[in-house]
């Protein structure tokens, strides 16, 4: 099988997209992938070098949330109609909903990650009044319409864009995974709080951490994407003060570095309110930290019983879930072995890529692709 993967260089939806990718690859599966948005660093594609059937192609294309990407797409799908001839792939796995619609005879999933609408649905009050642009409805319509699959990260999701759009032909829910190999749970935990997002960032509010004290050092990593090695270490070299406890924000942080993070963090606050593929959240639970988790229905949906929750983007109830759990390590334990459980049940990259070529072959049964 093979099939022509597009991917977004610019948000953490490239986690995703290495997981998936080197997933089907390791199965057997020929992957074409073509990245838009920014040019990635070498650090952000050095997990291809040893991956053999993988053939990347990156461009420049404006993604289709950004300004002046109406002018772009006309050149950016002709691009792809032009690979799709060349390279006659089975199955394109799309990441934008623009192309949902590209007019060949191959069967077409688009993943539905995020995007404009369903984000302003969830932090309008925190956004300014101006939305997303008829042009940008009005593409996102036409391609969730002419897709032979939509696959969103969660039910809510899935319910979501069909609300904010229109309803797939086909939809299906296909929860991220990823590799519990690449954390360890196993390291003595601190007592201490991590979360990730950027302050700026409405949707994962991380800021509620900064409006209470509380009674362990907390520790905001500033980007979801990491970063190559420094010349010099990376440090906490900025903190504001929360009464005697500081908070400390990070930058970026490199791989090795996130991960030692999460696997020394007691407590891993997800503090979004619009966190569609909840990469992070999943991360710290292969990392055994215990979740405390805004109580919105993404979460609960993926986590169920398996988080500790706080009232929905309440400051106070955060900080006072934090001192809970703090205050009874057994409790703690409990939640952080809850969470590592399920994660290690319901959302390794095995099961994620088990479904996409369920998926796949089940399209393709359907409707074969053009030989």
């Amino acid at each position: 099988m093979h099939v022509l993967v597009t991917a977004d260089t610019m948000s953490g939806s490239w986690t995703y997209t290495r997981e998936l990718v080197a997933g089907l690859v390791t199965r057997g599966v020929r992957v074409t992938l073509v990245s838009f948005g920014e040019i990635p660093m070498p650090e952000q594609t050095a997990w291809m070098e040893h991956l053999h059937g993988l053939d990347y192609r990156p461009t420049a294309f404006r993604l289709e949330w950004m300004q002046e990407a109406e002018d772009d797409l006309p050149e950016s799908s002709a691009f792809l109609e032009g690979l799709v001839r060349e390279l006659r792939p089975n199955v394109l796995h799309l990441s934008q909903f623009c192309y949902g619609d590209l007019p060949v005879n191959v069967p077409r999933v688009v993943m539905a990650h995020g995007d404009l609408v369903t984000w302003r649905d969830a932090v309008q009050d925190r956004t300014p009044r101006r939305g997303p642009t008829k042009w940008y409805r009005d593409t996102a319509v036409r391609g969730i319409a002419g897709a032979d699959a939509v696959v969103a990260p969660s039910a809510w999701m899935l319910d979501r864009v069909s609300a904010a759009y229109i309803r797939p032909l086909r939809g299906e829910v296909i929860y991220p995974g990823r590799n519990p190999i690449f954390f360890n749970p196993y390291i003595s935990k601190e007592d201490s709080v991590l979360a990730v997002g950027r302050l700026v960032d409405a949707g994962k509010q991380v800021f509620l951490l900064t409006q209470h004290e509380h009674p362990v050092p907390v520790c905001i990593v500033g980007s979801e994407q990491t970063v190559a090695v420094p010349r010099i270490p990376i440090r906490a070299d900025v903190k504001i003060a929360v009464a005697e406890t500081p908070v400390a924000i990070c930058g970026a942080q490199t791989e090795a570095q996130l991960r030692a993070l999460y696997s020394r963090s007691a407590i891993f606050a997800a503090t979004a309110r619009y966190d569609p593929l909840g990469i992070q959240a999943l991360e710290a639970a292969f990392s055994r930290c215990a979740l405390v988790a805004n109580d919105i229905p993404s979460f609960r949906e993926v986590w169920g019983d398996a988080a500790f929750y706080f009232r929905t983007n309440d400051a106070a109830s955060l900080a006072e879930s934090i001192r809970r759990l703090n205050g009874d390590r057994a409790m703690r334990r409990a939640y952080a072995e809850l969470a590592y459980t399920r994660a290690r049940e319901r959302f390794t990259s095995k099961r994620m890529i088990e479904d996409y070529l369920s998926l796949y072959r089940g399209l393709l049964a359907v409707r074969p692709a053009a030989a």
